[in-house]
């Protein structure tokens, strides 16, 4: 296995060991780099010209016997949505081309506390709006297990680089499963934290309720170590959370002994594709093997998880949006003639036509005479949804299901259909309403190769629990170690 394929935590073994160096790493990536991202375009801005020399600096660390972070010098990529000092964020939209943030994000400047090499800025669906990374100004991202299919997103360009070894992890965001979906589609880890578990300072707004960052990695153990990284109240966002964090890595071990794992009546629909159904019952067998006990449990008000998180989503983005006006910062248009023009002609060529769908929308259910009907009573189940998830866990201590009912689908399959485009976040979107954390870990293969994820959920602020459950099942699976056939 190369280097730029092998988890972070195994590499920082084999550099304390003095087996390879940081350098070694560092090339490694480069390497495969330069000969996937013509075809993968993972990435919208690279940041590689020092990734060596960073590198370099932290192997001569070693020589002289100092401590060593485990991600110092790692070369790690960011969803393009986090604020970046002195490097271009654009969140995948002509609107925001060439702005140059004047400071870091907090999750930005806790890697960098702990050594960031950032490989680049990676591609995303525009706003973070979509899930498969075709809504960028930027063109779409290639999934590298088949570069006729989607990646997932929004956080697609993020999930793509990690699993096609042009970076060995990277932060992405979840508003409905921007991270586990991704991860899913491409046989990666991904972690939604509890929402306030990480801050969301500088992290550019989507919908500011459902929001969170978290990581994608190639196993539990790593998606463990840029966890604690990243996590941890911060006085400049007034959700973060001031519960305790953890090392996230201490405790993982291999079994499931007296764990009670809930499956969810509503989610058996029928509506799964048949390898994704396939798959999930060989994943309730190995956690049986584990020694779980697997009950059914009922979630009534998971029926309407879509068209809540549609009418709530589309109105926080409608609020937050408004300040792309062409007047403070981002793109104007320069054929104005008075203010209207400027807005009106600013928003039209700068927003692409999912971020339009979603801001009318939004706007008509915020707008009067609709308000109570939809955003109020869409607020009012919500509040049931998060009573109810809580009622559940206090009989189980996990809830299972497929990260996504469907496999890896093709460039542009579902692009004219928005709502099948919405259906696949289906069994994500939940955990966001309910502010809850959530991990999808590789669950399989499908007929074609395709991979697969299995989606595990806990109680708020659970992480710890939930990375335990996820490595025992990685570890008893084995679908982690199996690598892209990259070309």
């Amino acid at each position: 296995m190369e280097l730029c394929d092998t988890p972070i935590h195994r590499l920082h073994a084999k550099r304390l060991a003095g087996e390879i160096s940081t350098a070694d790493i560092a090339r490694s990536v480069i390497q495969r780099l330069e000969t996937v991202e013509p075809t993968i375009r993972a990435f919208v801005t690279l940041t590689t010209d020092n990734l060596e020399t960073n590198a370099r600096a932290v192997d001569a660390k070693l020589a002289r016997k100092e401590t060593v972070f485990p991600l110092e010098g790692m070369p790690i990529t960011l969803k393009d949505i986090f604020c970046t000092q002195g490097v271009e964020t654009t969140c995948g939209s002509e609107f925001l081309k060439g702005f140059v943030p004047p400071f870091d994000a907090t999750v930005v400047a806790r890697l960098k506390a702990q050594g960031l090499n950032l490989v680049g800025k990676t591609n995303m669906d525009e706003f973070a709006m979509g899930s498969s990374t075709e809504n960028s100004a930027f063109g779409p991202t290639r999934n590298p297990w088949d570069t006729s299919r989607v990646p997932g997103g929004s956080s697609g360009g993020t999930a793509a680089a990690v699993a096609a070894g042009e970076a060995l992890g990277g932060i992405g965001t979840d508003t409905g499963g921007s991270i586990r979906q991704p991860a899913s589609f491409t046989s990666l880890v991904g972690l939604k934290p509890t929402y306030g578990r990480v801050s969301r300072y500088g992290m550019v707004a989507f919908a500011s309720s459902l929001d969170q960052a978290g990581p994608l990695a190639r196993d539990v153990t790593d998606a463990a170590l840029l966890l604690g990284a990243i996590s941890g109240q911060d006085p400049r966002d007034a959700t973060s959370s001031v519960q305790p964090t953890a090392d996230y890595t201490a405790g993982l071990s291999g079994d499931l002994k007296g764990v009670k794992i809930g499956l969810v009546k509503e989610f058996q629909t029928g509506a799964l594709d048949a390898d994704v159904e396939q798959a999930f019952a060989e994943n309730l067998r190995v956690l049986r093997s584990l020694g779980a006990d697997i009950v059914e449990v009922s979630l009534p008000s998971l029926q309407y998880a879509v068209a809540i998180y549609y009418i709530l989503a589309p109105c926080e983005a409608s609020s937050n949006l408004g300040r792309y006006d062409g007047v403070r910062y981002g793109r104007r248009d320069p054929d104005v003639n008075n203010l209207a023009d400027v807005y009106r002609k600013s928003r039209e060529h700068g927003f692409g036509p999912e971020v339009k769908r979603r801001i009318m929308l939004g706007t008509f259910a915020l707008s009067a005479g609709y308000y109570d009907a939809y955003y109020n009573k869409a607020m009012g189940l919500r509040r049931w949804m998060a009573q109810e998830f809580e009622a559940v866990f206090s009989q189980v201590d996990f809830i299972a299901s497929p990260t996504s009912p469907v496999v890896p689908f093709k460039l542009g399959e579902k692009l004219a259909d928005p709502m099948q485009m919405y259906l696949v976040d289906a069994f994500t979107l939940p955990a966001n309403l309910a502010g809850i954390p959530g991990i999808s870990v590789p669950g399989g293969f499908s007929g074609q190769g395709l991979p697969l994820g299995l989606q595990l959920m806990a109680g708020r602020f659970q992480e710890a629990r939930l990375l335990q459950a996820a490595f025992a099942f990685e570890t008893a699976a084995g679908h982690h170690a199996r690598r892209p056939p990259l070309k």
